[in-house]
């Protein structure tokens, strides 16, 4: 089969590769569509060792299964039998694996190896483009979950989210998904925060109030983890989401003495992952429009643009 293969830093090569096998209990997906994540751009500018070159990147993908069903994947495997997993928290399985990291390959490809469990039909009215977008949903439904449980009960619910990504896009759609109707964003790149206003319809702001209740940082630098200390109101709560960078930022002293919470969160569990299916399918997080399509084919011009912040819509999803 093709693939997209990354090689070396900021370099993707469009070549032949083995043919993936599907193990026992595992189902082979032909990709229709996967989406372009930030994790995927750490890796192709080197900043990932846990993607060492050469690998097939890409985990946000839908299409068909060889005996036709229309999935969308959940691309976390996990042992079904730890203690996490046993707890309904797979997303801390110590032995988790997840599809673009080894030893599995990723899903820029026109085949991926996936447990059956793994997978969540999609109706037909959504497309695989949209199907595509739930792993990266997924990730801010299970935050934002998170967040709203550790509030403190009067607190007003209301909401600032750092990023215009697709993290931080879905962090919004998912806290109106769960009743918080007053949402702002920050996003610096001029371009994306119209488009943001266009198409999807988020309260962008050039500053943030003070003494926001709930924070997400979708980025995850040292600035954008100052920005939410700073935004963030005495007994707040900040879900830390992004992994810009590990070191810097925190205001550990405010944090200290005005009893802000904050919660590192990673990935989702499979019921938040199938809980964000449900939302997507019944139209509770927007039109899922927010997105540009390109030929694998044209995976390394993608990257490029997305390294130079030329593109403006939060998505690129790539068709093999």
């Amino acid at each position: 089969m093709k693939a997209l293969v990354y090689t070396g830093v900021e370099t993707l090569e469009y070549r032949a590769v083995a043919d993936p096998v599907a193990n026992q209990g595992e189902t082979l997906v032909r990709i229709d569509s996967v989406g372009i994540c930030g994790s995927d751009m750490h890796a192709y500018l080197g900043h990932d060792e846990r993607r060492p070159a050469p690998l097939i990147l890409g985990h946000e993908g839908a299409g068909v299964t060889s005996d036709g069903r229309r999935v969308t994947i959940n691309p976390l495997v996990t042992d079904p039998t730890s203690a996490a997993s046993r707890s309904g928290r797979e997303n801390l399985c110590p032995s988790r694996q997840i599809i673009s990291m080894p030893p599995r390959e990723g899903a820029f490809a026109e085949r991926v190896a996936i447990p059956e469990r793994n997978l969540v039909a999609v109706p037909d009215h959504i497309t695989f483009e949209q199907a595509a977008l739930a792993e990266p949903i997924a990730v801010s439904w299970h935050a934002v979950r998170l967040g709203l449980a550790a509030m403190h009960p009067a607190d007003q619910r209301r909401a600032h989210v750092l990023g215009g990504g697709a993290i931080g896009v879905a962090a919004a759609l998912a806290l109106k998904a769960m009743g918080v109707n007053e949402v702002t964003m920050s996003e610096p790149n001029v371009a994306r925060a119209e488009y943001l206003r266009k198409v999807c319809g988020i309260n962008v702001v050039a500053e943030p109030e003070k003494n926001v209740p709930l924070v997400i940082d979708a980025v995850g630098f040292a600035s954008t983890r100052a920005a939410a200390c700073a935004v963030v109101s005495p007994g707040g709560v900040i879900l830390h989401i992004g992994l810009g960078s590990s070191e810097g930022g925190l205001d550990i002293r405010r944090i200290t003495l005005q009893e802000i919470t904050l919660i590192g969160t990673y990935t989702y569990t499979a019921q938040d992952f199938r809980d964000t299916c449900a939302a997507m399918f019944e139209g509770r997080l927007g039109a899922l429009d927010w997105f540009e399509t390109r030929a694998l084919t044209d995976g390394a011009a993608a990257f490029s643009d997305l390294r130079a912040g030329t593109t403006h819509a939060p998505k690129i999803i790539l068709k093999p």
